[in-house]
């Protein structure tokens, strides 16, 4: 059987079963583009502005003025440039707890973000919390197995475990935030590897140079991340949009190189 990495975005979402990878994987075969666009930015006239621009994938964690009716121009947005929306939560308490931050109060994520991610810090309870709320609306969860950072502690035995919850809930998550491919990760010795497995790697701490911040993250060139890492989307946030968001000419051709480079990655991996 040929690896998932040696596979169109298409020919994998062939053997997708939860919606949202599904259309994640059909999308991006269709608008060549492994680009995830992260709108870190406090002001929804930026955001919308930004959005229109650029036009894959956002979240919407951090609005200082958030209100309810910018999810609908965010919905109108998606299916005019034909994005999905990637909504960068990062659950991190206990199942009930979880059912209702992402099913009520006021950002009602479950009704409009086709993906959420969550930590694995509270065991399996996270995802079958998530899971009743939002598998039945075709939802899919990313765990966030490993960060960007210098000195982060998702690593070894915590990676492990991540990778293990996911493989006892395929139905709902669909994938990892992580730097690298999770295929024979956290199995027991003399395990057999599900050749069936195909979890989804996107991937923050991606720049069109290597280098790093003063705040400890630490960017790869979406080379290094798809090509040589197998990784799946890369996700840029400032190396796009910059300081000044209101050149919006600048954003988008920022946009257009890094989802070229990556697109060219892709292409040079499966080939």
């Amino acid at each position: 059987m040929v690896s998932p990495l040696q596979q169109t975005y298409g020919q994998r979402a062939l053997k997708q079963a939860n919606p949202a990878a599904k259309l994640l994987l059909e999308t991006m075969e269709r608008k060549k583009s492994n680009l995830a666009v992260s709108m870190d930015v406090s002001k929804t006239k930026d955001f919308l502005a930004i959005i229109d621009v650029v036009g894959p994938f956002t979240h919407i964690d951090i609005l200082e003025d958030f209100e309810y009716g910018l999810i609908h121009q965010l919905q109108d947005l998606s299916k005019k440039h034909d994005f999905m929306i990637f909504e960068d939560r990062k659950f991190a308490d206990i199942g009930n707890t979880v059912v209702l931050q992402y099913s009520s109060g006021v950002h009602k994520i479950a009704s409009w973000s086709h993906i959420t991610n969550a930590h694995p810090v509270p065991g399996p309870s996270i995802i079958a919390g998530l899971s009743s709320i939002g598998l039945p609306l075709g939802r899919g969860l990313l765990l966030l197995a490993e960060m960007s950072t210098k000195g982060a502690l998702t690593t070894g035995v915590y990676t492990e475990q991540a990778v293990r919850m996911a493989r006892a809930s395929r139905d709902f998550v669909i994938g990892f935030i992580a730097q690298r491919r999770m295929e024979g990760v956290g199995l027991a010795q003399g395990e057999v590897p599900d050749r069936d497995e195909d979890f989804l790697i996107l991937t923050p701490g991606v720049g069109l140079h290597s280098q790093g911040d003063a705040m400890g993250q630490q960017y790869r060139t979406p080379k290094e991340v798809v090509s040589d890492s197998g990784c799946d989307v890369i996700i840029v946030g400032r190396g796009i949009y910059g300081t000044d968001l209101s050149l919006t000419d600048a954003i988008a051709d920022r946009a257009k190189q890094y989802m070229a480079e990556g697109w060219e990655a892709y292409l040079q991996r499966i080939v």
